[in-house]
């Protein structure tokens, strides 16, 4: 039996160009990076990649298993990360209302004629930080047994719009990809473009991403909660913009008073995970702040500020198990990192 074919696979000659030095020209341990390289080889079947960037270069790329440089990887709940970039980029253009717009304003025509009374109160702020108070399921593992119903919808707006909204829970968090999925809609209601092509302009082209694909929901937007898939270079550019700023080459791509917000505790969140901001979970780990886009399977884009590194996991992301990268990070990147390691 020939080999299954990734059905979203770049061309090898579709490398993206990222600037490069080696670990020790940042001074970073090499040797811990390489314990970690050899801890995943050996515990982390499933992984695809593990990428360092640091001080806006790139100082670490490993690949295993069907991982290469120039694969497209499923971000899977990455995604809503960069639907809120996308936001704030927006936001910042004028080309989208401010967070304490009430959704119906921008998504009426996606509102069922069943829905709870209390639906006019819920803003973009409430998607952004997922406290909508809209009915909903989450497991320990953030996982949703609802999403399947959601995906099975014809019409994922007005399936959304039309779930209960229960009173005492606005303002505080659950973990809820439906609530993504409506910024997207949002934005393509205000702009006249899906999140994917909205990208390409204002965000990819900036970074010079040229290879990458969104998948659309059966209205034809794009996927606001999955359905990204990028490089890991491309997904580690990302992270050092957001490191500077939001500048990149030179050019303020995202606002960096939303990357202030985003990237900064809105609501409690989860222990296991962190505190929420825009879409990012925020915490602390191993004594440094992080901030962090993570996706099922172990796809993160996890942000060191204090450090100025950016680090880069892809794995597997049609699993049910999978282990997270936290201990590589912890046993081996960070003291890596902190002071060369030493």
């Amino acid at each position: 039996m020939k080999p299954a074919v990734t059905l979203l696979r770049s061309p090898h000659a579709s490398v993206p160009y990222i600037p490069m030095a080696k670990p020790e020209d940042t001074g970073t341990c090499a040797e811990r990076l390489e314990q970690a390289h050899q801890t995943a080889l050996r515990e982390y079947p499933k992984m695809h990649s593990m990428l360092i960037a640091r001080r806006g270069r790139l100082i670490w790329e490993r690949y295993y298993s069907e991982g290469h440089a120039a694969l497209l990887n499923d971000l899977r709940s990455a995604t809503k990360s960069v639907t809120s970039l996308l936001a704030g980029i927006a936001i910042g253009r004028g080309d989208m209302p401010e967070p304490g717009v009430p959704v119906i304003e921008a998504l009426g025509e996606h509102v069922p004629y069943l829905h709870s009374e209390q639906l006019p109160m819920i803003t973009l702020r409430h998607l952004l930080t997922m406290t909508s108070g809209f009915g909903w399921k989450t497991g320990k593992r953030l996982g949703e047994p609802l999403i399947h119903k959601f995906h099975r919808s014809r019409r994922w707006g007005s399936f959304a719009l039309g779930l209960p909204i229960v009173p005492e829970n606005i303002g505080t968090f659950q973990y809820r990809s439906p609530d993504s999925h409506l910024i997207s809609m949002m934005l393509t209601e205000s702009t006249g473009h899906d999140a994917f092509a909205y990208a390409m302009d204002h965000l990819f082209a900036p970074l010079g991403i040229a290879h990458a694909a969104w998948l659309p929901s059966p209205e034809g937007h794009s996927m606001g909660h999955i359905g990204l898939h990028l490089t890991s270079r491309d997904m580690a550019k990302i992270g050092l913009c957001l490191l500077d700023g939001g500048m990149y080459a030179g050019r303020q791509v995202i606002p960096a008073n939303w990357l202030d917000q985003a990237l900064t505790a809105q609501t409690a969140g989860y222990p296991a995970y962190g505190d929420y901001g825009f879409q990012f979970w925020t915490g602390t780990m191993s004594g440094q702040p992080f901030s962090l886009a993570h996706g099922h399977g172990g796809q993160q884009i996890l942000l060191l500020p204090k450090l100025s590194a950016v680090i880069v996991f892809t794995a597997e992301s049609r699993t049910s198990h999978w282990k997270h990268p936290r201990k590589l990070v912890e046993k081996y990147i960070i003291p890596a990192l902190a002071d060369g390691g030493r």
